[in-house]
């Protein structure tokens, strides 16, 4: 009977409209999944799968164990939460501590789905080249040691970047910045594919990458919307919020591949429309409409412009996870420092006395949001970085040889395919004569439509012939 009235403090429409959200987000993890299996090679898309289904299993015991304690526990330090709800201890109907408006059991399992999206993200730096056993040892030591933190910063009560006033409304930090960036370091640590590889990389399934892509935006809604922690007009404006940027992203990114190929890309559609989302997890709470149509312009073109950071640092970040993530949590960050406006924020019924940024004469905020980025992003590379690097010392090797590469990582990590069939040739040259005069075939290419092949028929031409004549001697057949 006590637990009864003390129950009755929540609105149950707050609370089953978190309920839902909760599994509007759980249903992003399918569709991360997807999307990185039609953007992989054939012969590796059924692992990436795989990868986001794993380590989505994994954070749900890590989170269950000790990793909501450490990121949300009220008596832990501004850095880190203690064990004090380890196991779910003493997590119940208590009012939680990022919003009054739900107990604390529903506010941990929407923050546990946050958690799931972030590894299953991080899942694309082993793209293609990384064991899934050591990645699921990774995946539990990285939300220990990473994200739980980052977390703690800015979502704890008692965190540093809590306390000093940083707008980051469903997880820039943690989130976004947390799985880009670590993505990158990930990918350094574990080096790049073969060269063979590289050569005429495309999607192998561009329908699974849209069917991947809306699967993430109506789960987005979930994962804006809910953060709003009620069913209230901020939570409405969110989602708002979230529809404009990603379509802005989305026809944004298009347009400026049209520019250079004349060809409406669908994969730059579906990049572009991430890259919005992306921007708008940390912005949809804090800004308003108009703003999300500036947000949605900018993420859509400063993503696309940042898929060229990889070559210039040398790094094989193959599914581009810090050109969506890390560079779309910077663009919806620093939003926050210009847009943010307390009449937004205010729309819930709780947060009636925060100011925003520039919009407010809140001048400061906008040198504070960007030392929050600065903080979080060297933190989250060192440390994933180090912890990866540690892991080969070792002796758990996060990467499978070159020959394993070469036969693909479904059959020799799953031994499952994702699109049984019947191979009439294996190498993707085969059957092409390189010898012709009119110049190499033309291939789909990368997410901004280029061809992987001159269409002068030179250098790369030189280099496939090579490699057909080498792969002739070979006893593993190649599969593209």
């Amino acid at each position: 009977m006590v637990q009864q009235v003390e129950n009755s403090q929540f609105d149950k429409g707050d609370s089953a409209f978190i309920i839902v959200a909760s599994a509007l987000v759980l249903f992003m993890v399918p569709g991360l999944g997807f999307l990185y299996s039609g953007l992989a090679r054939r012969k590796s898309a059924l692992s990436l799968i795989w990868a986001v289904s794993g380590a989505n299993a994994v954070t749900v015991f890590q989170w269950f164990f000790w990793g909501y304690s450490l990121a949300f526990s009220s008596t832990g330090s501004s850095f880190i939460g203690d064990l004090r709800h380890f196991g779910l201890r003493k997590v119940l109907g208590d009012p939680a501590p990022g919003s009054p408006l739900i107990p604390e059991l529903l506010y941990s399992l929407f923050q546990m789905e946050f958690a799931c999206v972030t590894t299953g993200i991080l899942m694309g730096g082993i793209a293609e080249r990384g064991k899934l056993f050591p990645a699921m040892v990774f995946t539990f030591l990285w939300l220990t040691l990473v994200y739980c933190p980052v977390a703690a910063w800015v979502w704890s009560i008692n965190g540093w970047a809590f306390k000093w006033g940083i707008l980051d409304f469903a997880g820039g930090g943690p989130v976004e910045l947390g799985s880009g960036v670590s993505g990158l370091a990930l990918a350094w640590v574990m080096g790049r594919r073969g060269q063979n590889e590289l050569l005429n990389f495309r999607p192998h399934n561009v329908s699974m990458v849209n069917l991947g892509t809306f699967i993430l935006w109506f789960g987005w809604l979930g994962f804006n919307g809910g953060s709003a922690f009620g069913a209230n007009l901020r939570a409405v404006m969110a989602i708002w919020n979230s529809m404009l940027a990603a379509s802005f992203g989305g026809l944004i990114w298009v347009l400026l591949d049209y520019r250079l190929e004349r060809r409406w890309s669908m994969v730059g559609f579906c990049s572009g429309t991430i890259a919005g989302l992306v921007a708008a997890t940390p912005s949809s709470g804090f800004i308003p409409p108009w703003a999300s149509i500036i947000v949605g312009t900018f993420s859509g073109a400063l993503c696309n412009f940042a898929t060229k950071i990889k070559f210039m640092m040398g790094i094989d970040d193959a599914l581009d996870l810090f050109a969506e993530h890390a560079v779309g949590g910077f663009v919806g960050l620093m939003a926050n420092g210009l847009f943010a406006t307390k009449d937004v924020i205010s729309l819930d019924g709780v947060n009636t006395s925060v100011l925003g940024g520039f919009l407010d004469h809140n001048w400061k905020q906008l040198y504070k949001q960007f030392a929050y980025i600065v903080a979080v992003t060297s933190y989250t590379f060192v440390v994933t970085a180090v912890l990866a690097k540690g892991l080969d010392v070792a002796g758990l090797k996060l990467r499978i040889t070159p020959e394993e590469e070469r036969l693909g990582m479904d059959e020799v990590e799953v031994g499952e395919f994702a699109n049984d069939y019947i191979e009439i040739r294996r190498d993707f040259m085969d059957g092409f004569d390189m010898s012709r005069a009119n110049g190499p075939p033309e291939v789909a290419g990368d997410r901004h439509g280029l061809p992987d092949i001159d269409e002068a028929g030179e250098g790369r031409e030189v280099e496939m012939r090579e490699k057909n004549v080498s792969d002739t001697s070979s006893s593993i057949p190649e599969q593209v």
